[in-house]
C-alpha cells in the first residue's frame, strides 16, 4: 500500500518514542493522523507541529471501550482507516520473583490486550473497505527474551504469534499486516527505571534512532513486508536463537556480559 496525501492512519501510543516518530514521518507524506494516547497534552503539542489535519484522541489501550470509542471517532472524522498501528506499550524490568504482580498485569493489559483491542475494533473498518494495512509493533524480545524481562518478552511474543497468524488469515481480503521487531531504540520507554536497568541493557540516547525506524516501517508497509527487524542484529540474533539457544546464549555473554544469559546448560 502506498502512503500518500490523504492516507488515514490511526496510531496508538503516538505521544512518544516510536509512535511519535512514525506520526512525524507519516505526516510528512501527507497522511491524516489519528493520534491516540492516554494523555492528550503531548498529542496536542505534537499535532500543532505537524503539517496537515490530524485528530487527537484520548485512549487508554487497556480499556476496550476507550479503544472502540477512539477508533470509531477517527473513522467518523476521517471517513475510514487505511493504516492501523498498534504501537502502545510499556515495560517494567526486574527479576520476576521480585516484580509486583501489578506490573506484570499492567504490561499484559497494555502490550497484549491493547494490541488485541486495537486490531479487533480497527480491522472491521478495513475489511469493509477491502483495503488497508496493520502494523503491530512487537519487540526483539519476541525473538529472544532476556533475563529481567520475562513478562515483557511474553507480551511481545503474544503479539508476534497473533500477528503472524493474522497475516495469513487476511490473505485475499485486501488488508495486510507487518510485524515490527525493534531492538534497543532511543526512546523514553525506560525513563521510569533508568537506575534499575539490567547490566546487559545498551539502550539510551546512543541507541538506534526512532526516526530511522519510522522511515523503515513506512517502507515495509509500502512493500507489504511480512516483518521488519531493526537494528539488523536483532534479526541475526533471532535466527541464531531458533537454530541453537545455547550458541545464542554464548554470543550474548560475549556481547553483553554474563547477566544476559547466566545459565550455561
Amino acid at each position: 500500500m502506498e502512503i500518500r496525501t490523504g492516507t488515514r492512519a490511526f496510531i496508538t501510543g503516538a505521544s512518544r518514542g516510536i509512535g511519535r516518530a512514525l506520526a512525524v514521518e507519516l505526516a510528512s507524506r501527507g497522511a491524516i493522523l489519528g493520534l491516540a494516547a492516554r494523555s492528550t497534552d503531548e498529542l496536542q503539542e505534537l499535532a500543532a507541529t505537524l503539517p496537515g489535519t490530524h485528530h487527537v484522541l484520548e485512549c487508554d489501550v487497556a480499556d476496550e471501550a476507550a479503544v472502540r470509542t477512539a477508533v470509531d471517532r477517527f473513522v467518523e472524522l476521517a471517513g475510514g482507516i487505511d493504516l492501523l498501528v498498534a504501537n502502545a506499550g510499556i515495560t517494567h524490568y526486574g527479576p520476576f520473583r521480585d516484580q509486583p504482580l501489578e506490573h506484570a498485569k499492567r504490561m499484559t493489559e497494555i502490550n497484549w490486550y491493547g494490541t488485541l483491542y486495537t486490531v479487533h475494533h480497527g480491522l472491521p473498518h478495513m475489511l469493509d473497505a477491502a483495503q488497508g494495512h496493520i502494523v503491530v509493533i512487537s519487540s526483539g524480545a519476541a525473538l529472544r527474551s532476556f533475563p529481567w524481562a520475562a513478562v515483557y518478552g511474553a507480551t511481545k511474543a503474544a503479539q508476534r504469534m497473533f500477528a503472524e497468524a493474522l497475516r495469513h488469515e487476511l490473505s485475499g481480503t485486501g488488508v495486510s499486516l507487518t510485524t515490527v521487531y525493534p531492538g534497543e531504540i532511543a526512546t523514553s520507554l525506560h525513563d521510569h527505571e533508568k537506575d534499575t536497568m539490567p547490566d546487559w541493557y545498551r539502550g539510551g540516547p546512543d541507541a538506534a534512532p526512532a526516526s530511522e525506524l519510522a522511515k523503515r516501517i513506512v517502507r515495509s508497509v509500502e512493500r507489504d513486508d511480512r516483518s521488519l527487524t531493526f537494528p539488523p542484529l536483532v534479526r541475526a540474533l533471532g535466527i541464531l536463537h531458533n537454530l541453537s539457544p545455547k550458541v545464542s546464549d554464548r554470543l550474548l555473554r560475549a556481547l553483553r556480559g554474563g547477566t544476559a544469559a547466566p545459565r550455561r546448560d
